[in-house]
């Protein structure tokens, strides 16, 4: 029964708006925050190469070539970009996949099983990476582009530098 019903919200992050939507569905709504202990910032060495825009590929290449092991995301901002470098490493030899809105859901989770188990090592990708996925051992963030907000950037290197190991933006 609907008196009986109990309903749950949970994020990361909470946006003003999404607060006031849930104030406006939920009775008398009670929000728990739990506080992870240190700043995600602290266990993450963030790096910026500050090249020209025709060098991003070469440099990204170049750094994926030096650590052929390491497991990395590389994110793009737009979904064209996003298909274009996934394309560009693929036409290189490079063994990687991509993540973006356009990729369907039963191979959003065939990409994360194997970046999970280690068979995929790269992984570009939109935003849609940057929240909500929990991968083990991410050595590096690569922001191919830097994103748009800036809360965007802080979710976007939290996918390294996880549960207190070193990470690399």
């Amino acid at each position: 029964p609907k008196d009986r019903r109990t309903t749950m919200l949970y994020s990361a992050t909470l946006t003003d708006s999404v607060m006031e939507l849930a104030s406006q569905w939920m009775d008398q709504p009670f929000k728990a925050e739990v506080d992870s202990g240190h700043n995600a910032t602290d266990t993450v060495r963030q790096v910026v190469y500050v090249i020209r825009s025709e060098d991003k590929f070469k440099v990204l290449f170049n750094h994926i070539a030096l650590h052929p092991d390491a497991r990395a995301i590389v994110f793009c901002n737009r979904k064209s970009t996003t298909e274009d470098v996934y394309e560009s490493l693929k036409r290189r030899g490079v063994k990687c996949e991509m993540l973006s809105g356009d990729v369907s859901q039963n191979k959003r989770l065939q990409v994360l099983e194997g970046f999970r188990a280690g068979k995929i090592k790269i992984v570009v990708a939109t935003d849609v990476a940057g929240r909500g996925i929990h991968v083990d051992d991410i050595e590096y963030v690569i922001n191919f582009d830097f994103p748009y907000e800036a809360e965007d950037y802080v979710h976007r290197i939290g996918r390294t530098g996880r549960a207190g190991r070193e990470g690399v933006a």
